[in-house]
């Protein structure tokens, strides 16, 4: 049994594109791996070092994917600072990650345009306690997107030097996790691209049916087809795509056929599309609630998660002192 790692940030609500996207398939890895999985409050401050509420972000954050079924009884749910071992490792990785190949970092370079007032040295060691956080559970796999390909990368780099380095086989050389499958992409409601928080485009799974019937009916369309057989323009196929994850085959076919022939109302679509995607989130929405108001059970499976990723990662940590040269009197 392989064992996966996989970081949530504390500062992101689950939208559609996040559940019918890596999150469907996360539910089925915990059921096949060993795997560990961490709110990443540490990371979040790389960005936002002065949060207005960290604690009720991350509470948030864990209902959310608690909500939507990943289970503590099966994986490791933990948050990443209830784990200091985690920060020992960051530390002594950090000894041997070199600044020009931080510097190069595709994610560095981003940052640092995207916020030039908050050029911190976390933002450039942030591949590094990635590192860290990975295989300080001696991962063998990791879920991660496009975007974060580079760092998993350098994970990898990091756990061959350390081997090489002082001898040893001891660190996996972790691998990206393939879900068998092209992940489903969800657009947004903008006309173009994938959904996300930073870009104001989503819909959550913790909005209220009237903050999504909003919404959807400011979403992006087009003036509507000028000829019979006109193919959907990209704002309005994005919305299509969006109705055949959420609506039933029926529903998408009619519309489709009025697209076809000319006399597809906008209107009448983003309502249909609103109360089904009302349909599908209500319940989560319901259950993330619940979750919430039980801060027993919260407190449960953190502490519970946290006790059993500190079982792991202080092995590891022993073993990496011991193997660098530290050692008691």
């Amino acid at each position: 049994m392989d064992t996966v790692v996989s970081g949530i940030r504390s500062t992101g609500n689950l939208h559609l594109g996040n559940y019918f996207g890596a999150l469907q398939n996360f539910l089925k890895m915990q059921n096949e791996n060993n795997c560990f999985f961490f709110i990443a409050d540490y990371h979040s401050l790389t960005t936002h070092p002065k949060p207005d509420d960290l604690h009720g972000n991350i509470r948030q954050v864990l209902a959310e994917y608690l909500a939507c079924g990943i289970d503590p009884e099966i994986a490791t749910v933990f948050i990443q600072s209830d784990v200091p071992e985690v920060t020992e490792l960051y530390l002594l990785l950090n000894m041997n990650a070199y600044v020009g190949e931080l510097e190069r970092t595709t994610s560095f370079k981003e940052k640092i345009r995207s916020q030039p007032d908050n050029i911190n040295a976390g933002l450039l060691t942030y591949p590094v306690l990635m590192a860290a956080d990975i295989i300080i559970h001696k991962a063998h796999k990791v879920p991660v997107g496009k975007d974060q390909e580079q760092h998993l990368e350098m994970t990898r780099r990091f756990a061959r030097r350390f081997n090489t380095m002082y001898g040893v086989d001891y660190f996996p050389e972790p691998d990206a996790y393939n879900f068998g499958r092209k992940l489903m992409k969800i657009p947004g409601l903008d006309g173009s691209g994938k959904m996300g928080k930073s870009e104001g485009n989503g819909i959550f799974l913790a909005d209220s049916p009237e903050e999504i019937r909003k919404k959807v009916m400011r979403a992006v369309t087009d003036a509507g087809p000028s000829s019979p057989g006109e193919k959907p323009s990209e704002p309005v196929q994005n919305l299509f795509t969006i109705m055949k994850v959420v609506s039933d085959t029926a529903t998408v076919k009619y519309f489709m056929e009025k697209h076809a022939s000319c006399e597809i109302r906008y209107g009448e679509m983003k309502k249909q599309l609103a109360e089904d995607i009302i349909r599908v989130t209500d319940p989560i929405r319901e259950r993330i609630n619940e979750i919430l108001a039980n801060k027993k059970y919260l407190a449960k499976v953190v502490k519970e998660g946290g006790e059993k990723a500190r079982v792991s990662a202080s092995k590891t940590v022993r073993d990496v002192r011991e193997i660098i040269g530290y050692r008691s009197f």
